[in-house]
């Protein structure tokens, strides 16, 4: 894992998973603008097997807006991928492109509230996957 994201490990199988963490990220504000499978595009495209995982392109508007009002450049890194991947049968790995290493990429200091906010609201989506299923 590299350090320009952000990562929970979830006791949870894949399919549950991918469900968990579209409502983790709509209840902090994001919608879910792209879906890519990845196994099943580089399956059709290479012709390689990788577990399953999915990219998730998350996007705030109002962030997003915040963001290419400082610097329209920014645009290139939007949405925010988050990554779900199955380690195994019961495990899954949550990926997020930190917010934080999008600010290496601009000279402006006026991003780095967007940042922040970004940064807390992807950190408390994936508290919220970690944290322990409720019982009904």
């Amino acid at each position: 894992m590299g350090t320009y994201t952000l990562s929970a490990t979830i006791a949870r199988p894949y399919a549950e998973v991918v469900d968990a963490t579209r409502e983790a990220l709509t209840e902090q504000g994001f919608g879910i603008l792209t879906e890519i499978d990845l196994a099943a595009t580089m399956k059709a495209k290479v012709d390689v097997d990788l577990p399953p995982q999915v990219i998730l392109g998350a996007c705030r508007p109002p962030l997003a807006y915040e963001a290419i009002q400082v610097d329209p450049s920014i645009a290139a890194v939007l949405p925010c991928n988050v990554v779900v991947r199955a380690l195994d049968d019961a495990t899954t790995l949550v990926e997020a492109f930190d917010p934080d290493a999008m600010m290496g990429l601009s000279d402006s200091g006026a991003l780095d509230s967007v940042a922040a906010d970004a940064k807390q609201r992807l950190s408390a989506a994936l508290a919220a996957l970690s944290a322990p299923p409720e019982e009904n």
